[in-house]
């Protein structure tokens, strides 16, 4: 690919990391999720980086996990960042989609959540399934009036993406209602929900976060670093990351059982179907 998949920009206290596949939605490959991951080591090492900011490129955030597009590199080995495993590559069934998914969806989403610096999501258009993974993790989310999230892979009778936060950034009642039906939800009931700090014009998004960006910068970064963890922590406390794991294995679970009784581990649904589906 001769394209950056990720670009990088920083403008005086404040790091943009920009998802950069607007062709395909910003649909998240593998080589992104790595390139993602060097912005943000570049961001973190930078003493004269006080916020992060994460942007998709053209009309959308992110469409999700990259599941159909050309770039798709599912059979690609890259050197692993976020857990301690062995290669997916040459693994068979289970064990394959058990080792990857730990390091670029959840692991790597974890790894993300950890950055000691406050980062922004800046989202419009699509948020969908591995989309809402990555706002997820950031601190804060400021989306356009014209954002929309979904997680649609119940679809697939998987019970959610992996980084299941589903229950603590919407409450139970909220989660599953998305979860059960699948639908798209807008930007407006995703503030009311408590999801999103802020909802703006499309055309104010970006002068919005910088605002934001730069009032947040202000403040001592080792104090925002400090109190980035404990929030962090009494989410902990509150069963996030164990409640989390458990519920991966059910996401395998349901791989394994699609594998059995399907034509794969996906129920046979496409990036296109499962798109028309969430449009009706």
């Amino acid at each position: 690919m001769t394209e950056e998949v990720v670009l990088y920009e920083r403008n005086g206290p404040v790091a943009t990391v920009t998802m950069n596949r607007p062709r395909y939605r910003n649909a998240q490959n593998s080589v992104m999720t790595y390139a993602l991951d060097a912005a943000f080591e570049r961001a973190v090492n930078d003493d004269e980086v006080s916020v992060i900011v994460l942007a998709g490129a053209g009309d959308h955030f992110s469409a999700g996990h990259d599941i159909g597009t050309p770039g798709r590199d599912v059979d690609v080995s890259y050197e692993r960042k976020a857990v301690l495993w062995w290669d997916h590559v040459d693994k068979p069934g289970g064990d394959q989609r058990f080792a990857r998914e730990s390091e670029v969806y959840l692991g790597m989403c974890r790894r993300w959540r950890e950055i000691p610096k406050p980062v922004i999501a800046m989202v419009q258009g699509a948020c969908i399934a591995g989309g809402l993974m990555l706002a997820w993790v950031c601190d804060l989310i400021v989306a356009s009036d014209d954002a929309f999230f979904a997680d649609p892979v119940v679809r697939m009778g998987i019970p959610g993406v992996e980084y299941f936060a589903h229950p603590w950034v919407l409450g139970p009642r909220a989660a599953k209602e998305i979860l059960f039906t699948g639908d798209r939800f807008t930007a407006q009931r995703a503030y009311e929900w408590g999801m999103v700090n802020r909802v703006v014009p499309r055309a104010e998004l970006r002068d919005t976060v910088d605002a934001f960006a730069a009032r947040i910068a202000q403040m001592p970064a080792f104090g925002l670093a400090l109190t980035k963890k404990a929030v962090n922590q009494a989410e902990d406390q509150m069963g996030m990351r164990s409640g989390m794991d458990s519920v991966f294995g059910l996401h395998h679970l349901a791989h394994a059982h699609n594998a059995e009784v399907s034509k794969d581990s996906l129920a046979g649904m496409d990036a296109k179907a499962m798109r028309g589906a969430s449009e009706k």
